[in-house]
């Protein structure tokens, strides 16, 4: 971490983002929750806890940690090993904002989670989830948006991050905010 604040200057803020979302067709009822927990909560832990030093030090800053809106609704599961636990990790990483929050707050540096709806990636545009969807039919259902649209453009989350992590948000910390088309009041 002191290699990168010599290249580049101290650290400012932190954007935990880290998911994967094993929706295929496996069987395998343990590997594929084990998969998902692994990267998108513990990854996420583990980048807060490498580059919190720097802020602390500082005694300012700000952290936005990527969740989902699987993770405030949790209706994406469907039962499979990876989308369960994809919802269970995007909850618990509301956990550790909450944590982090409670922590980190008092010592100048605010924490906040993100929750899109499908954003229009590799993640959700791809040939297993078409096929997932296609051979499920109404499964679709479950992570339908308000707003008619399918997904939002990445553009529209980076927007949402660059405010929270701005000075316009300097009293924001511990919140849960949606980028979600209306998804969640769905």
């Amino acid at each position: 971490m002191k290699e990168g604040e010599v290249a580049i200057g101290p650290i400012d803020i932190i954007l935990a983002n880290a998911g994967i979302a094993p929706l295929g067709l496996s069987g395998d009822r343990e590997q594929p929750f084990a998969d998902v927990v692994d990267v998108n909560l513990t990854g996420v832990y583990n980048t807060v806890m490498a580059a919190v030093p720097s802020l602390i030090t500082k005694q300012a800053g700000s952290i936005v940690l990527t969740s989902s809106t699987q993770g405030l609704k949790g209706t994406g599961g469907n039962g499979g090993a990876g989308g369960t636990g994809y919802a269970a990790a995007k909850h618990g990483v509301v956990g550790l904002m909450r944590s982090f929050a409670n922590w980190l707050s008092p010592q100048n540096i605010r924490v906040n989670s993100i929750h899109p709806t499908g954003v229009a990636t590799k993640m959700i545009q791809n040939p297993i989830i078409e096929k997932l969807f296609a051979d499920n039919p109404g499964s679709g259902d479950a992570v339908q948006n308000l707003i008619p649209v399918p997904w939002v453009e990445a553009r529209d989350i980076s927007n949402a991050v660059a405010f929270l992590v701005s000075d316009d948000a300097r009293y924001i910390t511990g919140v849960t905010l949606p980028v979600d088309a209306g998804f969640n009041a769905r």
